[in-house]
């Protein structure tokens, strides 16, 4: 190594020698080039000779210096160097491409690390914890007093509490408009989204100031400035945060948030985070109902959860979860099977009862799909987040991929505790896998289009 050096720096004396630049050359006038490129021509036979072994000399510096090259990365950077003195300008150009062996470390940790993207915190926040036998007995059964099936409906709905920003017992909604729909969401969201990405970033061990990127998805509120703007004033995240909003994509928004951020975070190698909110609960709609609407207020409730996910320059700990793969697949053709249309009282949930037939047509492939590419089959996954839907949701998929006996069951504690969730439940069904470390992890959910979404984790 110590020879390469040597030589290296021999070959760069003997081409400077070769070339013959001084400091006067370099700074002499286009005028003064002029004349010593005609000396040069008129040169006498010695003078040629004397160029002629400097033209030798040099050629044999470039053969030391390319020897210099093989020995060490100080004698490629030199040798490098020693290439580049030619004028001044040029010289400095090249110089500066040469990165040296520490900053080429420098460079390639970086880039390693943002060609990973793990998911490093979890964490969910939720209002005001309901009994779903209370909210019929208190509410609903005078709401929906002119349909028989309701009750049933409500029983056989797999939930036993949920949460809500507001009770209709105490504060029935079903009669505000939109606005003032509108503006109590900005009210209730902020402090349940502060809290849960506050969580999730001390899970994470994440200072607020290192977050690159906040995107937030949410189908039940809007309102500019933005949740996404407030939050990132109000938990002090730096002034260059970059911010995404994900609207009304529903219960999957989830996934395509996740992908989208784990983007961010291989392209820039700063640390991502993604909140899912939703308040369901402000979108209590007025007799008198159809069935698809009895459905929905048996089902849904409120949530927020969000996820850290960090650049990977090393393969993660036993609390992360790499995101290696996000899968779609929309069947356009059923796309009146599942709305949310916005009206003057607020959101109205569309849902048909076709749509678990759908969703058996080809949740199979989805989930295939996703596996091949990454040369793995359904029994070896260790854990499932299927956004639960509804019973008979968690029932499809479980059979239509051949799930063992309680493959499922963190979905249906989620759906039994917390309710169908929106965007928020399938982080709530992770946060729960993720607890006895279980890898790898699917996670899958589905809404308007109709369409599926899958990643694969770990």
């Amino acid at each position: 190594m110590v020879a390469g050096r040597a030589a290296t720096r021999a070959g760069r004396a003997v081409n400077g020698a070769s070339r013959t630049p001084t400091p006067a050359d370099r700074a002499a006038t286009p005028a003064g080039r002029a004349v010593t490129r005609a000396a040069a021509r008129t040169a006498t036979p010695a003078g040629r000779a004397a160029t002629s072994a400097g033209r030798a000399a040099t050629s044999a510096g470039r053969g030391v210096t390319r020897g210099g090259r093989t020995a060490t990365p100080v004698g490629r950077a030199a040798a490098s160097a020693g290439r580049a003195v030619t004028p001044s300008g040029r010289a400095t150009t090249r110089a500066s491409r040469v990165a040296t062996p520490s900053g080429r470390a420098t460079t390639r940790t970086r880039r390693a690390a943002a060609r990973g993207a793990t998911v490093t915190g979890v964490a969910a926040a939720f209002p005001h914890r309901l009994d779903q036998q209370g909210l019929w007995d208190g509410f609903f059964a005078r709401h929906y007093a002119g349909v028989p099936a309701a009750e049933r409906i409500f029983s056989g709905a797999g939930v036993r509490t949920r949460q809500a920003v507001v009770d209709p017992r105490v504060e029935d909604v079903s009669g505000w408009g939109t606005g003032q729909r509108m503006r109590r969401y900005a009210v209730e969201a902020l402090p349940l989204g502060a809290a849960a990405v506050s969580e999730a970033l001390a899970d994470a061990r994440l200072a607020a100031a290192d977050v690159g990127l906040l995107a937030v998805a949410s189908c039940t509120g809007y309102a500019s400035p933005g949740l996404d703007v407030l939050l990132a004033r109000d938990l002090g995240l730096p002034a260059d945060v970059q911010r995404l909003v994900i609207g009304h994509m529903g219960c999957y928004a989830a996934i395509p948030g996740l992908g989208a951020v784990a983007d961010y975070v291989r392209s820039r190698g700063r640390p991502g985070v993604l909140l899912c909110l939703e308040l369901t609960s402000l979108h209590l709609q007025p007799p008198p109902a159809a069935m698809d609407q009895v459905v929905a207020h048996a089902l849904f409730a409120d949530a927020a959860a969000a996820v850290v996910v960090q650049p990977a320059a090393q393969p993660a700990g036993p609390g992360g979860y790499p995101v290696a793969d996000v899968v779609a697949r929309t069947a356009p053709d059923t796309a009146g099977y599942m709305t949310w249309d916005v009206t003057d009282l607020g959101f109205r949930m569309g849902l048909s009862p076709r749509v678990p037939a759908v969703l058996a047509r080809h949740v199979t492939g989805v989930v295939t799909g996703l596996l091949d590419r990454h040369g793995l089959a359904v029994s070896d996954v260790d854990g499932w987040a299927v956004h639960p839907g509804g019973p008979r949701i968690l029932d499809v998929v479980a059979g239509r991929l051949g799930l063992a006996p309680g493959a499922l069951d963190d979905s249906r504690t989620v759906l039994r505790e917390h309710g169908n969730c929106s965007s928020p439940t399938v982080l709530l069904v992770l946060d729960r896998i993720r607890r006895r470390q279980a890898r790898p992890v699917v996670l899958l959910a589905f809404g308007p289009g109709l369409t599926l979404y899958a990643a694969l984790l770990g």
